[in-house]
């Protein structure tokens, strides 16, 4: 039976404890080259970076958290925009299908005006409402926005061009009548003036209905001494003419002499205008010997009447 002090000592061999020895011997001489400060520098780098690590990672889990909870906003926002634009273009072809009837309704409903306007007791009750004059204004408006907006090789014959058709024709019924044409000149001077801008807008060739009717409404304002006064003095307008003259359709042609007869038909003012006269008259000869009958005996006529004041010249 061993004693209390036996317990704090441990028998080894004198070998082991020589290699033992050897060994810390060993470590005291290379363990100061190990721990040196490069080491220790480098320990400590490595817990920074180790420190970083984990911070990226933190910073990556945020960023990965952002982005699903952006991937999910940005499906949400898909899907409301289909949405939307599934309603936009129900909106669209709504909007298109009320178009269509407003211009299949305004086509009609100034047809109906044109026709009805035939009659001189219409045109009176007309000229009584008090919209009369908003109405020819907006009726020039609408004419020359479709004039500014109509393609070359567009349809003319639809319900838009017959809508305007429908305006141009009750205004030239309302020139037509003698209290038109004095409401037309005293409250309707813009209208006039934006009608014979239109001549000049309106391509060569194309709207020739549309071209006729502004001719005739011009024709019968001239009939008012005012009017023709007035239309006398716009600026370049003999020159407008002239160039209708050249206008491949016929119809053009014969309005465009009659408005020329009746412009010149005061020897005033003829007189006004003969130097720009003189400037039609070999576009009026070549249309007196042209094939159409009816354009050769009104340009014929024409220089019969200016044949007195060529001679004088």
């Amino acid at each position: 039976m061993s004693g209390p002090l036996e317990s704090e000592f441990l028998l080894i061999r004198r070998r082991d404890l020589e290699r033992l020895t050897t060994e810390v011997m060993q470590m005291k001489e290379f363990l100061p080259k190990i721990l040196n400060q490069d080491l220790l520098e480098s320990v400590q780098r490595l817990e920074v970076a180790e420190s970083a690590l984990e911070e990226r990672e933190l910073d990556c889990e945020h960023i990965q958290a952002r982005l699903q909870a952006t991937q999910s906003e940005c499906l949400r926002a898909k899907e409301e925009n289909l949405s939307l634009l599934l309603q936009v273009t129900e909106l669209r072809e709504q909007n298109v299908q009320q178009v269509d009837f407003c211009s299949q309704m305004g086509s009609a409903l100034c047809t109906l005006l044109w026709g009805v306007s035939n009659r001189e007791e219409t045109v009176r009750s007309i000229l009584g409402m008090d919209v009369t004059a908003e109405f020819f204004s907006l009726a020039g408006q609408t004419v020359s926005r479709f004039v500014e907006s109509f393609a070359v090789n567009q349809d003319e014959d639809t319900e838009e061009s017959r809508f305007v058709l429908g305006l141009a024709g009750t205004i030239t019924n309302v020139a037509a009548v003698s209290c038109g044409r004095s409401f037309l000149m005293s409250s309707c001077r813009d209208l006039m003036e934006k009608w014979i801008l239109l001549l000049g807008e309106i391509r060569s060739g194309s709207h020739c209905q549309l071209r006729v009717l502004i001719l005739m409404s011009l024709y019968n304002v001239s009939i008012h001494r005012d009017g023709l006064l007035w239309m006398s003095r716009y600026p370049g307008i003999m020159s407008q003419l002239q160039q209708l003259l050249t206008d491949p359709d016929n119809e053009v042609c014969l309005h465009t002499l009659r408005l020329i007869q009746s412009l010149v038909l005061e020897p005033d003012v003829l007189h006004m205008l003969w130097e720009e006269v003189q400037q039609c008259l070999p576009r009026v000869t070549e249309l007196s010997h042209t094939a159409n009958s009816e354009l050769r005996k009104m340009a014929s006529e024409l220089l019969e009447e200016l044949k007195g004041p060529m001679v004088e010249g």
